[in-house]
């Protein structure tokens, strides 16, 4: 009677030492004093060891243990499957679900979720659609918890649609702010900012009052950034503020970003500045803030701080610092970092940093350095596409027609993604003029199928973002004929200054008058930019920065152009382009050539 009450007694003490214990030794240990007690054959103590095993990482002892169980329950499958899991091995935990169709234990919505999370460490939809079929069967998709982790399986899969039909069809109630937060990430991981912060605002009124949590304020920041909304990231970041996630450091990283993004690197400085231990997620965010704005030496200044303060960089921090090194003319000190950070940091270079490094030296038009280096580095697939685009586009600026030749002919090698390369090898043409060259290569896309992808721009004014395509002018509404006239009066003004580039004819086409549709308000060969910037410049206060985003690299005409209307208008600029920001002052620009 004793040695029973002895064994009651201490197997609870015993098994909570199991659910606090973090490493195998204590686990090893505990298990062995429920053997001597005799109580660990027990279903639910074999299922507190395998959990625990599971929690250090030793999969191999747990399932050993499952093994031998003589009964199994619903916990015990879903304890290995959350093992395999967490640890790395997330097909292993899909495969218990099959196997555990045959023991004839029934899943409940926990091992739904746990084998659907299983799929999106996968990113495998198709698995993913087969876990969704079975929860269907067994009554368990309708249920929050299994739902929320189908809406994020979708989304990491890159089925937008599927995770938005699941979201679609949970019912009002069961949604929860983690239901809500799971399908603003979707969107906000799969570059589909503006539809991330539209479901934030339904979120607003159609949420049942329920506060939002810090995930969800970091999706909705990260879609600003994404977009460029910063009346949009700054109202949520007073969100943040109101419901007391301020200081939360994934938001605050995802501010610093957000901020820098939208041209108000002084914004994301301050935020940087309040951080009082800063990770390497936080010094990566400012490092490369700083980098897409052309401050090199400011980003050395974190990236030695960081280090004197024993935070270690990761690879991402590396090429931070590289990119702020070719944005800035430091070519040398960003190939030292190449070649020593496997030497002083244990961090291979990868393709990116190879790609980076290229880059540099095509900017700087040190192009022979640039080939000897991109025939050196083991890339393959998109990343050589990539590496060898960057370096077609350095001998295009560098009138080099010869080696751009090279380079193309290594780009043709690929069969998808090359749109934006080939035309600039027509450029380069044109630019040589080898008309009959330039024709051959759009001949060849066009029999390819290769579509480029169309040019754009937006700026903000009150929050609402105007959206222009190249010689669209449109956006401007009433006020598109102003925008005309004020670009056919800068360039008169521009070339009395000397500039030779071209901003196209404000000629607008009005081959439908009669019904005021089809053709009105187009400019043919005006960039988006530049209309963005004409809008910007009769809608927007003088003595207010004009921002513009642009989802292609900013031409060199255009870039000289912006540079003399900043002069003339005597306006301050800042767009942000594919590469980095330009802020543009009294004729000249802050990236000083280097873009």
């Amino acid at each position: 009677m004793a040695a029973t009450s002895t064994t009651a007694t201490v197997t609870p003490l015993l098994i909570h030492l199991l659910r606090g214990a973090t490493d195998h030794a204590s686990v090893a240990a505990t298990h062995a004093k429920l053997l001597k007690v005799g109580t660990a054959s027990a279903v639910s103590s074999c299922n507190h060891i395998i959990a625990a095993y599971c929690r250090c990482g030793v999969t191999a002892r747990a399932h050993d243990l499952f093994d031998g169980m003589p009964e199994r329950d619903v916990i015990s499958w879903t304890a290995l499957m959350s093992g395999y899991s967490s640890t790395g091995r997330p097909r292993l935990a899909v495969s218990l679900l099959r196997d555990m169709s045959h023991s004839g234990v029934p899943p409940n919505a926990f091992t739904f979720s746990t084998a659907v999370s299983a799929c999106a460490r996968l990113a495998d939809a198709g698995l993913g659609r087969k876990v969704h079929a079975r929860a269907e069967v067994e009554g368990y998709a309708s249920d929050a918890v299994v739902a929320t982790a189908l809406v994020d399986m979708y989304g990491k899969a890159g089925d937008v649609e599927a995770a938005r039909a699941v979201f679609d069809g949970m019912a009002a109630p069961a949604r929860n702010a983690v239901s809500w937060g799971s399908m603003l990430s979707v969107y906000a991981q799969n570059a589909l900012g503006r539809e991330a912060i539209q479901l934030f605002a339904e979120f607003r009124t159609k949420g049942n009052f329920m506060a939002p949590n810090h995930f969800m304020l970091s999706s909705v920041v990260n879609a600003c950034a994404g977009v460029g909304r910063l009346g949009v990231g700054k109202s949520v970041h007073g969100t943040a503020l109101r419901f007391g996630h301020g200081c939360n450091g994934v938001i605050v990283v995802a501010l610093v970003d957000m901020y820098s993004k939208c041209g108000f690197y002084e914004y994301s400085r301050k935020l940087f500045d309040r951080i009082e231990h800063p990770s390497v997620i936080c010094y990566t965010s400012i490092i490369v803030a700083a980098a897409k704005y052309g401050l090199g030496r400011c980003a050395l200044t974190f990236f030695n701080e960081m280090i004197d303060r024993d935070v270690q960089p990761n690879s991402v921090t590396l090429l931070g610092v590289m990119h702020a090194c070719s944005h800035s003319g430091l070519v040398d000190t960003g190939l030292h970092l190449l070649h020593s950070m496997q030497s002083k940091y244990d961090i291979h270079p990868c393709a990116s940093h190879y790609t980076c490094a290229v880059d540099m030296l095509g900017r700087a038009g040190r192009l022979e350095e640039a080939f000897e280096l991109a025939n050196e580095a083991q890339v393959e697939g998109r990343d050589a596409l990539m590496l060898w685009s960057s370096l077609l586009s350095a001998c295009r600026t560098h009138r080099r027609l010869d080696l751009a030749t090279r380079a193309a002919h290594r780009v043709s090698e690929f069969n998808q993604d090359v749109a934006g390369a080939l035309v600039v090898m027509s450029n380069a043409y044109t630019s040589a003029g080898q008309t009959d060259n330039a024709a051959a290569v759009w001949s060849n896309m066009r029999r390819r199928g290769i579509q480029k992808d169309p040019g754009c721009s937006w700026i903000e004014i009150k929050d609402i973002p105007y959206v222009f395509y190249a010689g669209l002018v449109s956006p401007s509404g009433a006020r598109a004929g102003e925008v005309m006239m004020l670009l056919d009066e800068l360039e008169g003004k521009m070339r009395e200054k000397g500039y030779k580039g071209g901003l196209g004819s404000s000629r607008v086409f009005d081959a439908h008058e009669e019904d005021g549709e089809d053709g009105k308000g187009e400019m043919v060969g005006v960039h988006s930019e530049l209309l963005a910037l004409g809008f910007g410049l009769l809608v927007i206060p003088k003595g207010m920065t004009i921002r513009v985003m642009k989802n292609l690299r900013m031409c060199c005409d255009c870039h000289d152009a912006f540079k003399l209307i900043s002069d003339i208008m005597e306006r301050e600029f800042v767009v942000r382009d594919l590469n980095r920001f330009h802020h543009f002052k009294m004729g000249s620009c802050s990236c000083n050539d280097y873009w």
